[in-house]
Parts: C-alpha cells; sequence; structure tokens
C-alpha cells in the first residue's frame, strides 16, 4: 500500500531567477530528466530585462518535460505568455491547472522592479487561480516574490515581502507556496501557518507532493 502511495505523488522540480543564463536552463533541463519528474515549475525572472528570453524554456522542452511558468519582475505577462505559447508551456499568471491529485495556481509579478503590481491585485490573481481548484485536497502555489513577515525578508533590505501573498496563504491556506526573488535566501524553506514556504531559488529544488 505505501508503494501505491509512493507511485502516486506529484514530483517537481522548481526553480527560479534564471535571468537568461542559458547554461543554467541546461542543467536544471538535465536535472529534471535524471530526476525523473512529472512537472518543471519556473518562478520567475526568466529574464533579465526583458532579454535573453531564448534557450531558456527550450532545454526542457526539448527532453519533454512539462512546464509551467511565470513572470518575474524582470519580464511582462506579454513576455511569459510569449514563451509559454512558443515553447507549448503554461503561464500561471492567474491561473490554475491540476496533476494527478494536486492543484496548482499562482501570480507572477512583485511589489518591486520592471513588472510591478499592486498589492490588491496580486492577491485577486492568486484568488482567480485558486477558485478553479478549491476541491482539490493538496495545492500548490506559484509565486515570484517571496510573502511579508517571512524569513526572506531578512535576506534583503531592497525587497519587501508581499502583503498579498501573505493574504493568500492566509486564505487559501496552500500545503506549499514555491517563489524565488530573494537570490541570497535561496533554499530558505520555513512554515508560516500551515504552508510550507521554499526560496526555490536558480540551483532548483526538488519538491515531492
Amino acid at each position: 500500500m505505501a508503494k501505491k502511495q509512493d507511485e502516486a505523488k506529484l514530483k517537481i522540480l522548481a526553480a527560479g531567477d534564471i535571468h537568461g543564463d542559458r547554461g543554467l536552463a541546461e542543467r536544471l533541463a538535465e536535472q529534471a530528466q535524471k530526476e525523473k519528474v512529472d512537472l518543471v515549475i519556473l518562478c520567475g525572472d526568466l529574464t533579465f530585462r526583458e532579454q535573453s528570453t531564448e534557450g531558456i524554456v527550450g532545454p526542457f522542452v526539448k527532453r519533454k518535460e512539462k512546464v509551467l511558468l511565470i513572470p518575474g519582475n524582470h519580464e511582462t505577462v506579454a513576455t511569459a505568455d510569449f514563451l509559454a505559447e512558443l515553447y507549448g508551456a503554461k503561464n500561471l499568471h492567474g491561473y490554475a491547472v491540476k496533476y494527478k491529485d494536486v492543484g496548482i495556481f499562482g501570480a507572477g509579478g512583485a511589489n518591486i522592479g520592471l513588472f510591478r503590481i499592486p498589492e490588491d491585485e496580486i492577491y485577486g490573481l492568486l484568488k482567480k487561480g485558486h477558485q478553479k481548484i478549491t476541491d482539490l485536497k493538496k495545492k500548490i502555489m506559484v509565486t515570484h516574490v517571496h510573502p511579508s513577515g517571512s524569513k526572506m525578508e531578512r535576506f534583503t533590505k531592497f525587497f519587501p515581502g508581499s502583503t498579498g501573498v501573505k493574504k493568500a496563504i492566509d486564505t487559501f491556506k496552500p500545503d506549499i507556496l514555491l517563489c524565488s526573488h530573494v537570490h541570497e535566501a535561496e533554499g530558505i524553506e520555513e512554515m508560516i501557518g500551515q504552508t510550507k514556504v521554499i526560496n526555490v531559488g536558480r540551483k532548483g529544488k526538488i519538491i515531492e507532493l
């Protein structure tokens, strides 16, 4: 019985802040293939100031990986939509998907940077996505920016946490929040209420749920 339960888990490679680094994208894609993940999630800042869009999503698709992505604060929703459409990926910005028995919803952008959106809009986009998966017991929320009041805020004086993301955690209580944004906080994990918050960073993180 335990073996069947393990086989039913969703295995994810999540990473963020690639910033146009083709070599990094290739290494992450190789890791995804080696680990035999079900899904790859890219948590924003795929580019550096809207530049270097080539070779970021392609390496994953070439290896037949399923890719979900969101924009960060270095690219617009339009750029994320372009990359998603070009490579057959899914832009989670304000949307949700279901894999196995896990609902995944998200919102990109941040409260600071080139692609800056208000806190109430961040929350509204997360609410919109969550409405599509309310009946599922297991849920993963994907954002670029970290929540306010988190440990990640201690690693930076320039990037405040998002009150919109924090409100979404308190309201929707996802099992996991995947984010990036603060490079210095890469790999940090903490519990906020019932939610495990993970800064997946550039090196990437394997998550099973």
